[in-house]
């Protein structure tokens, strides 16, 4: 049923959630689980050496700390894994991952970091969710 599964982080608790949903998952069907990180651009934009280009590259280092994180879990749960770190548009480069890899099934955090309203969904949950064209759980 799920070959290929993609899951999003940006660290935050929800995606901490989606994360193990995503491995209890892939253990139980036996598929590769995608997880990536996205240096928000939008948010930070991608300036060319300023002091905003030390903020991206911790973000980056962040992304890719976090990303190995989930690969050393999922090693322990017998599951395989691809990681990716990029730029851009989180909900935008999570839908076009998603295309690209021919995700069975998106699980991402219900509301991220900058999202803090109980009871409602982030807006980059809520994009992939209407944009993504495939299954999508949120954790």
């Amino acid at each position: 049923m799920y070959d290929t599964i993609l899951v999003p982080t940006d660290g935050s608790d929800p995606a901490n959630r989606a994360v193990e949903h995503a491995l209890e998952i892939a253990e139980q069907f036996g598929a590769t689980v995608h997880t990536m990180y996205v240096v928000d651009t939008d948010r930070y934009g991608e300036p060319a050496l300023s002091s905003a280009e030390i903020v991206l590259q911790q973000l980056e280092e962040d992304g890719r700390e976090l990303v190995g994180d989930i690969a050393d879990r999922a090693d322990s749960h017998g599951v395989a894994v691809e990681t990716r770190v990029c730029h851009g548009a989180p909900h935008e480069e999570i839908v076009t991952y998603a295309d690209e890899i021919d995700a069975d099934l998106v699980i991402l955090g219900y509301q991220g970091h900058s999202h803090h309203v109980e009871g409602h969904m982030g807006s980059v949950a809520d994009r992939v969710a209407h944009a993504a064209g495939r299954p999508v759980l949120t954790a």
